[in-house]
């Protein structure tokens, strides 16, 4: 059974950084491409960071140069770290697999960025 566990969310005030984690099993993690969602109230779930099973990195325009998204097979984790956060990055962040056919999301990881 595929499960994704998401963390690291908090309140952080603007400029500064978080690191989110998910946790991975139920699937040969090595394989496959894993990606970070975000969705802000009121708004549809947007893609921020794509990792491929070989470390290639993908980002939206709005995180480039602020987001790094990572992975560490050997732990089946995934990592975003984030810096020089600002206010529009607040959402709630969600890992994300495309497996066998289906979408797979964790619960999600709430990120507030406020003065």
């Amino acid at each position: 059974q595929v499960q994704l566990v998401e963390s690291g969310g908090a309140l952080v005030q603007p400029g500064g950084s978080l690191r989110l984690s998910c946790g991975a099993s139920g699937f040969a993690f090595s394989d496959y491409p894993l990606s970070w969602y975000h969705q802000a109230p009121g708004k549809e779930r947007e893609s921020v960071a794509r990792i491929s099973s070989r470390g290639s990195t993908s980002y939206a325009d709005s995180v480039k140069g602020r987001f790094t998204i990572s992975r560490e097979n050997s732990k089946n984790m995934v990592y975003l770290q984030m810096n020089n956060l600002k206010p529009e990055d607040t959402a709630h962040y969600f890992c994300h697999l495309r497996y066998e056919g289906n979408d797979y999301w964790g619960q999600g990881t709430q990120v507030t960025v406020s003065s």
